[in-house]
């Protein structure tokens, strides 16, 4: 046994405990980057994003990126679960950042579009995900970071 106290504490990125077996491991490292980074996500939402989640972000970007859209076409393209789109989208209507109105040709269905408050609220959430996303590469340096990007991103198209 070491005399190091140092030599015996556990890294400060991993919960107490953490057995041996399991730090090394791709599933185990992509987890608790998600939960850092998720955690992240919410404190700047909170203190920066007027209130909203990364839920609400992901419709508004949604929108802006393919025009107005189904509620069920929104929620299936932003892995929004259908069962939340209808309240999520209420929220961010009440605010005034989308609208939503009757589609003409089936007036069952109601086609979603973003307001210009919506792209403006928008441009705001995207600065607060910049700063989180520097937080969380800060260790990395750019090629690192692109490396990163194209490897998670080849692991989410196989």
């Amino acid at each position: 046994m070491s005399d190091d106290p140092a030599a015996t504490r556990p890294n400060a990125a991993e919960p107490a405990g953490s057995p041996a077996r399991i730090r090394d491991r791709i599933t185990w490292l992509i987890s608790r980057n998600y939960i850092r980074a998720n955690a992240l996500l919410n404190e700047g939402f909170a203190a920066e994003g007027s209130g909203l989640r990364s839920y609400h972000y992901r419709l508004l970007a949604g929108l802006e990126e393919w025009g107005p859209r189904s509620q069920a076409e929104l929620g299936r393209s932003t892995a929004v679960d259908r069962s939340d789109v209808v309240n999520i989208l209420a929220e961010l209507e009440q605010r005034g950042l989308v609208k939503r109105t009757v589609d003409p040709a089936n007036r069952r269905r109601n086609i979603v579009s973003i307001t210009p408050a919506g792209r403006r609220q928008l441009r705001k959430l995207d600065r607060v995900i910049d700063q989180i996303q520097a937080q969380v590469l800060e260790p990395l340096s750019s090629d690192e970071r692109q490396q990163l990007t194209a490897l998670l991103r080849r692991l989410l198209e196989s």
